[in-house]
């Protein structure tokens, strides 16, 4: 089905839509798009309570549902809803109470987190290449000194690591800072080398 994008919430890029809720009745106005943040287009369905529980996730509808009976001066919830494309969203539902029943927005949140989510990922991604780059140039320097294979310098590596007690990455790291210094004399990295691994330089990894 066609479907419109709902309005998003100014600064937050958040879809946003009004309600009102009669809460003696369990007669609801939804604005397009809540209807929209459902999977419906608008007026496809008549908004009621049961259709709103019926579409909000298994684990909070309890919560919701005890929100709804007795609503508060002002409420909040955040709760997954399944939408009409069976779709999982995450949602909060914010309103006031007055006279005429609750006024207020369901405002969904669903891409907001995935963009943040996704974000973090991207960031972790990109220090886990820096590490796999410093480590990768740390096994270059290893093995130009010691004559070895990559592999073999990775191995190498690994078990200064862990003689030191100290992660493989800040190994790497200090390999990789003292480089511009030793230059290209294979002896002075392996007399590096050599220095790193001695007791005095050993400390607990963190």
């Amino acid at each position: 089905m066609e479907l419109k994008h709902p309005p998003r919430t100014p600064g937050s890029g958040a879809p946003t839509g009004a309600y009102r809720l009669d809460p003696h009745t369990g007669t609801w106005w939804w604005s397009e798009s809540v209807f929209a943040i459902h999977g419906f287009t608008a007026r496809e369905v008549v908004p009621t309570t049961e259709l709103l529980l019926a579409h909000a996730h298994p684990d909070d509808r309890a919560d919701l549902a005890a929100l709804l009976s007795d609503p508060p001066p002002t409420l909040s919830a955040a709760y997954r809803i399944t939408d009409a494309e069976h779709r999982e969203r995450l949602c909060v539902l914010v309103g006031e109470r007055r006279e005429d029943g609750v006024h207020g927005y369901l405002i969904d949140l669903t891409d907001l987190v995935d963009r943040r989510g996704q974000a973090v990922a991207t960031s972790a991604i990109a220090a886990a290449a820096t590490s796999r780059s410093v480590i990768e140039q740390a096994v270059g320097a290893v093995a130009f000194s010691q004559q070895l294979d990559p592999p073999a310098a990775f191995a190498l590596l690994r078990a200064a690591s862990m003689d030191a007690n100290v992660p493989i990455r800040s190994l790497a790291t200090a390999i990789v800072d003292a480089l511009p210094e030793l230059g290209a004399d294979a002896e002075r990295v392996r007399r590096f080398l050599a220095e790193l691994r001695r007791p005095g330089h050993r400390t607990t990894a963190g």
